[in-house]
């Protein structure tokens, strides 16, 4: 595992990044990962596993110190995402959604907005970014849910699914269409709805293949009365803050799937130095030793790239989205294709649940999938090559 060490050292971190990276290390080994196959079994949302990344005030670390967090490095933060990930997929996502849906607000919201919300981001709550409708997925332009405005309010009617912390959210940053306007691009705006609005209802909570533990919610808007204070930057600005926000959560959702291939690849490796077939170790065997290759070099360098982009982001550059976007495909590709081939090292005992590699391989998959499919990230990556 030296490689990887050596990756792992090689990023600047602070003094004081390095002392929080440690403690979520310890906390995602001593206390989240332990409870991670109970809570995939039960489905149940992981209270305990939120409670105590609260207790390490890890939200304040995206949050500006004039609004009362202790602002830290872009990668600090993608070190955290991984790390928490590995120890429990579904936990490491919902903590990274309030990253993505608060993002927003503390870049593009006004001093009365970011002085009034970030708190409740500071003492522990959860934050959802409401995105995706049945008939709106890749294609966010396509979303019905509108803005209607009222005085001093914003009447917000539609539906929203998919959506990550939707059940729990204390704020949710959610997107439809100024009513008031045509173009299906130029509508779109952002907005935070904070939770008990009246009107709000959760529809549903998903049943899924992985993340089980990890609240996954359809969404109903009823007439709720959202005040326009609330509103973030102007009518039909919204497209601008997705996609800034977009560009940023998907490289929080490569660390989220490295997490999970960095994990199964430990796991392959600890078991094929242990069990023996034919009187070897099944480490020993060429064909596998050549698996072992090609997992090791693809993690590596896609590890690697995240770091890049990390130091761009960090760095002050505004154009990385196709970067990001090189990183979300890569990554997830990456995460799926170790899960399964850990499975595999593992023989039949890698299809039972006494392993977690068969957690692990189904964890991977929604990361080929939400912001922004794969095939989504291939035609955008191939389609910034055209010339004028």
């Amino acid at each position: 595992m030296k490689v990887f060490e050596r990756i792992d050292s090689s990023v600047a971190f602070s003094s004081e990044e390095r002392m929080l990276i440690d403690a979520v290390r310890a906390l995602a080994r001593d206390q989240i990962a332990p409870r991670a196959a109970a809570y995939d079994r039960s489905g149940e949302f992981p209270w305990d596993n939120i409670k105590a990344i609260n207790a390490l005030g890890l939200n304040a670390m995206f949050v500006p110190e004039a609004y009362g967090g202790a602002l830290m490095s872009y990668a600090a933060y993608l070190e955290c995402v991984r790390e928490i990930s590995k120890a429990c997929a579904s936990t490491g996502v919902i903590w990274a959604t309030n990253f993505h849906a608060m993002k927003p607000l503390i870049d593009f919201g006004n001093d009365e907005q970011k002085q009034r919300l970030l708190p409740k981001l500071l003492e522990g709550g959860l934050a959802s970014l409401v995105i995706t409708e049945p008939t709106a997925g890749s294609d966010a332009t396509g979303m019905k849910t509108s803005f209607k405005p009222d005085g001093d309010a914003i009447i917000v009617n539609g539906g929203k699914t998919f959506i990550t912390n939707g059940a729990h959210a204390d704020l949710l940053l959610v997107f439809g269409k100024w009513s008031e306007i045509e173009d299906r691009k130029a509508s779109i705006s952002a907005l935070v709805m904070e939770k008990g609005t009246p009107g709000l209802k959760v529809v549903r909570e998903e049943d899924k293949m992985g993340l089980r533990a990890s609240s996954t919610a359809t969404l109903a808007f009823d007439n709720c009365r959202v005040p326009r204070a609330n509103l973030l930057c102007n009518p039909g600005d919204g497209l601008k803050v997705m996609l800034a926000s977009l560009n940023k959560s998907r490289p929080s959702v490569a660390a989220h799937a490295l997490g999970i291939a960095r994990a199964a690849f430990e796991d392959a490796v600890n078991y094929i130095n242990e069990r023996k077939q034919s009187g070897r170790r099944i480490v020993e065997f060429q064909g596998i030793q050549f698996m072992l290759a090609d997992m090791a070099t693809d993690l590596a360098q896609c590890e690697a790239w995240l770091w890049h982009v990390a130091r761009r982001v960090d760095g002050g550059a505004t154009e990385f989205g196709v970067e990001s976007s090189m990183l979300k495909m890569r990554a997830s590709d990456i995460a799926m294709r170790i899960t399964t081939d850990a499975v595999q090292l593992h023989g039949g005992y890698g299809y039972i649940k006494d392993y977690r590699v068969e957690r692990l391989m189904r964890d991977a998959k929604i990361t080929q999938i939400w912001e922004g499919t794969n095939q989504i990230h291939r035609q955008l990556i191939g389609r910034s090559f055209l010339t004028k």
